[in-house]
């Protein structure tokens, strides 16, 4: 019955997890690097985008269609010229969109279902590595934590290679765990070495970030290994022969890892030259720059357990919100940590919580060496923090399963009997019920927060392509023209998810019948060539009309007052002027013209 009552609730923590998952999946509107999923995932390139001209929407919805065509070489081809990513995450999905495509659902849907799926998978993933390192409790407490968490849901939600790492490094830490076992044991089992070299080859083919949770395991593996207190106490072999034969294994298994990575690394090194990854690069002008990332981080903590709408427009709401999270917090924290600190100080516990904080602590130190000595700041971007993720819900997990009474079956607990056994019953039965609070709070909470992300309320898709299509159909029954000059495939990608939204808003609102227009047009030589070359930009739309010019990097005074626009009638123009009350900037500024023929 034991049994029975603790897969149930495993299997409901999962359906739990998969509904906050899949709940209104396709709602949210897509974002930029959603776009280059989508593009490269579906078969398509850059290359099928029609730039310097002026085309209907319709034209530009067919480039999300799925090419059955393409082979996964040539979505490798493609990444290797036109992305700075590696290829296995779009290749699968490729497959998965031709698997599904009978299904009746939104490409939208169908591109976001398959991290929706991955992000179940690894809450069971989470629920074997505490199982098996701590407990069938702590199984379950983190695989409910990570069901539930906004951060979580968050990536899951995202068309984008966020859950699949995060299910390899669950994995990954998995067999981290089972080689220290085995090490102390002084034995081998050739699947778990393999297993773990196939998991952390993949994961490099997966994300590039997956490099600093390889490294942060090893690192943690021969940390763990050469403090004499983690060598075995018996010893059928002398101590240094043993020694040097597990140094050899450890050498072999990374060595054999970095090894499946050559193939891959010119383009990585390419990759790491490209103009895409410089909007991470952050000039530390001043000292509230340069400790910008120390309170960052902590940040990126919070979110992970609870997320309000710190993101709304009314600063009341705002400020609330803010100060709401951080003393939810601070209470998990404080009941937390003298949990935390038993399961360190438990000798059956201590290696398995030894090995997960200790790999924290190594990825937050990749973080800060890439921040201060590369000058790139990923302390800004709190989705990246998926690397040490699952060794949180990990380690939450298992220090929550302490003030659960009843439900441990592990060494530790077992070991704990005869002292617990020793005191009052009422007493167990009160620190039961004390520690059951707190994880029902915390489940609250989080259930809450997964709405708000699912609403769009928290985790807002950056430069909110919803808002700017709602900003430019001001005048839903007016013919509408928008351009956006580009500079790189991250401004044309900019562009189509702007594109996408303003479609989806023209559909629910009586907008202009014969469609809108709109343009890509490249302002590697200025905004100056832009300027002159609009009045050859031809269109069949009729005046009056509002045209909207998208302008990364131009100031708001820079935009000219007056503008020259090519009619549909050959040799005329008509001039368009500046509207001051429709200026806007959420990331990037765009303004609006009114329009007339001449």
């Amino acid at each position: 019955m034991k049994v029975s009552r603790h897969h149930l609730l495993l299997v409901l923590i999962l359906l739990g997890g998969a509904a906050l998952r899949f709940w209104h999946l396709d709602s949210k509107p897509v974002w930029a690097d959603e776009v280059l999923t989508a593009l490269f995932s579906l078969g398509r390139s850059f290359d099928d985008v029609p730039l310097n001209r002026a085309v209907p929407v319709s034209e530009l919805e067919h480039l999300f269609t799925l090419n059955l065509a393409t082979s996964c070489p040539q979505i490798v081809q493609t990444l290797s010229t036109q992305s700075v990513h590696p290829p296995l995450f779009f290749c699968w999905m490729h497959s998965w969109m031709v698997w599904i495509q009978q299904l009746d659902q939104s490409w939208v849907w169908k591109l976001r279902a398959m991290p929706a799926l991955v992000g179940v998978v690894a809450i069971s993933a989470l629920y074997q590595l505490n199982r098996v390192a701590f407990s069938p409790a702590a199984g379950l407490l983190g695989a409910a934590f990570m069901a539930v968490s906004p951060f979580a849901v968050y990536l899951s939600q995202e068309a984008r290679h966020y859950t699949l790492p995060m299910l390899l490094i669950t994995l990954a830490l998995l067999g981290l765990y089972q080689l220290h076992r085995d090490l102390y044991h002084q034995r081998f089992r050739p699947a778990i070495w393999l297993g773990w070299i196939l998991v952390n080859s993949l994961g490099f083919y997966v994300h590039y970030f997956f490099l600093l949770a390889f490294f942060a395991q090893a690192a943690t593996l021969l940390i763990n290994f050469l403090s004499l207190k983690y060598l075995p106490t018996l010893h059928p072999l002398p101590l240094t022969l043993h020694l040097w034969r597990s140094l050899g294994a450890i050498a072999l298994a990374i060595i054999s890892t970095c090894l499946t990575y050559l193939p891959w690394l010119p383009t990585l090194v390419n990759h790491l030259t490209r103009p895409e990854t410089d909007w991470l690069n952050t000039p530390q002008s001043n000292w509230l720059d340069a400790i910008a990332p120390l309170y960052q981080l902590p940040l990126g903590w919070i979110i992970m357990v609870i997320a309000l709408p710190a993101e709304s427009e009314s600063v009341w709401i705002a400020a609330i919100s803010v100060g709401m999270m951080l003393l939810f917090t601070g209470w998990v924290g404080w009941k937390v940590f003298p949990k935390f600190w038993q399961l360190w100080s438990t000798p059956e516990t201590h290696l398995a919580t030894r090995i997960l904080v200790v790999f924290i602590l190594l990825v937050l130190l990749e973080f800060l060496i890439i921040v201060y000595l590369l000058n790139k700041d990923i302390t800004q971007v709190p989705r990246y923090n998926f690397i040490y993720f699952p060794a949180v819900c990990a380690l939450l997990g298992a220090s929550l399963s302490q003030t659960t009474a009843g439900t441990q079956s592990s060494e530790a607990a077992i070991a704990r009997d005869s002292i617990n056994a020793s005191k009052p019953r009422h007493w167990r039965l009160k620190a039961a019920r004390k520690g059951m609070g707190v994880v029902a709070w915390l489940l609250l909470v989080g259930v809450l927060s997964s709405a708000l992300v699912v609403a769009n309320q928290v985790f807002q898709k950056p430069y909110q392509p919803d808002r700017v299509a709602q900003n430019m159909l001001v005048e839903p029954a007016k013919p509408l023209l928008v351009s956006l000059a580009y500079m790189d495939f991250q401004d044309i990608a900019l562009g189509l998810s702007f594109e996408l939204a303003l479609n989806h808003e023209a559909r629910h609102q009586a907008a202009y019948p014969n469609g809108n227009y709109f343009a890509f047009l490249a302002r590697s030589q200025g905004y100056e060539r832009i300027w002159q070359t609009l009045p050859e930009l031809n269109h069949p739309l009729p005046f009056p009309l509002n045209f909207w010019l998208v302008a990364p990097g131009l100031r708001r005074a820079d935009y000219p007052p007056q503008l020259s626009l090519a009619t549909n009638q050959s040799g005329t123009q008509a001039t368009c002027k500046l509207d001051p009350g429709n200026y806007h900037r959420l990331g990037v500024p765009y303004q609006m013209y009114r329009c007339q023929a001449n």
